[in-house]
């Protein structure tokens, strides 16, 4: 177990900073006890806003763990199971996807369908990789254009694959099951359960005044505004503050988002992640050997990590507003297999 509070290196994580070129903020806290935080840079650099400790930075993958709990809170009440089936909750759209693929396959990232935006392909997080206007990906439905066309990739259930377009999926299993918006549903179900005042769904081009706008490289002006969803959705987008995020575990692991049971269930791991040096639960990653829970995301314009020790009540943030700058602090603070 790392006890975060008493192996905090300053000079150490002074000069990751430096390395990376890192704009952002690093924050450990534990209980009601903020351990030890630092802001680095600017939020907007064509404005000169500098990050602060209530800044909003996107989440990008991180919010995939969100849309696990709006799937978890229908189950939780009976309107859904893990075994269903999807294919009649999508009646005629995206045909491609196996009538085998169950809501559990989705969360665990073990369904096999083709995926939009392949991990293991060639390409970078700056460059433009949705096929459709970005305006257009606004609401759920706008992505199904995105996701159809994408042959099964392999059976159902045979192995672990990270796929983004099965979380969109699951934020049209949502919808069609609660008969609510995506967004709606999270802040009513999530959001709101756990007291978060400042995580949502703002849009790229509205973006609130205490948000940081993410940028491509660690200097200049280019922002991610062309290259993502114009409002994020399933499978990322939402965005947060160190703050909320160490609300949202300490609700989470409290049992005020989910029962006791189901909660088990999302946290139980199901499967290695040995290039991640991780386990893989429903929606959430867990250490290689402890009981640790996190959250991560690499997009254009962002790059993060949010881990939870629920057993010291910590909760290690780093949160950057470039594509890269995050990784060396968040492999010096974070990495749980040292």
């Amino acid at each position: 177990m790392v006890d975060w509070g008493m192996q905090i290196d300053e000079a150490a994580v002074e000069a990751a900073a430096e390395k990376g070129r890192f704009t952002g903020i690093v924050s450990v806290r534990r209980g009601e006890e903020t351990v030890f935080e630092r802001c680095y840079g600017l939020a907007s650099r064509a404005f000169g806003v500098p990050v602060v400790p209530q800044t909003r930075f996107g989440l990008a993958s991180g919010s995939k763990t969100f849309t696990a709990l709006g799937v978890l809170r229908l189950v939780e009440q009976g309107r859904l199971a893990l075994s269903d089936p999807v294919r009649p909750i999508l009646g005629t759209d995206l045909p491609l996807i196996d009538d085998a693929v169950t809501i559990e396959h989705l969360l665990s990232h073990t369904s096999g369908i083709g995926d939009y935006l392949d991990e293991e392909a060639d390409w970078d997080a700056s460059d433009y990789v949705l096929p459709v206007p970005v305006h257009t990906l606004a609401e759920t439905a706008g992505f199904l254009p995105v996701l159809d066309g994408f042959p099964q990739a392999f059976t159902p259930g045979e192995r672990f694959s990270y796929c983004n377009g099965g979380y969109v999926v699951l934020a049209l299993v949502v919808e069609r099951v609660s008969g609510t918006g995506y967004h709606e549903f999270l802040q009513a179900e999530v959001f709101d359960r756990a007291g978060l005042l400042a995580t949502g769904f703002p849009r790229s081009d509205d973006l609130p005044g205490d948000a940081a706008v993410g940028y491509l490289d660690v200097d200049g002006g280019r922002t991610n505004v062309l290259h993502l969803p114009v409002r994020g959705n399933g499978d990322g987008g939402a965005y947060s503050t160190v703050a909320d995020l160490h609300a949202f575990w300490r609700a989470l692991v409290a049992g005020r988002i989910l029962g006791p049971d189901l909660l088990a269930e999302m946290i139980r791991p199901r499967h290695d992640v040995p290039e991640e040096g991780l386990r893989y639960g429903l929606g959430v990653y867990r250490d290689a050997i402890g009981p640790a829970l996190l959250m991560e995301g690499y997009d254009a314009g962002v790059s993060m990590r949010s881990v939870h020790d629920p057993v010291t009540d910590t909760t290690a943030s780093v949160l950057g507003n470039s594509s890269e700058g995050a990784w060396p602090i968040a492999g010096l603070l974070l990495d749980l297999t040292a």
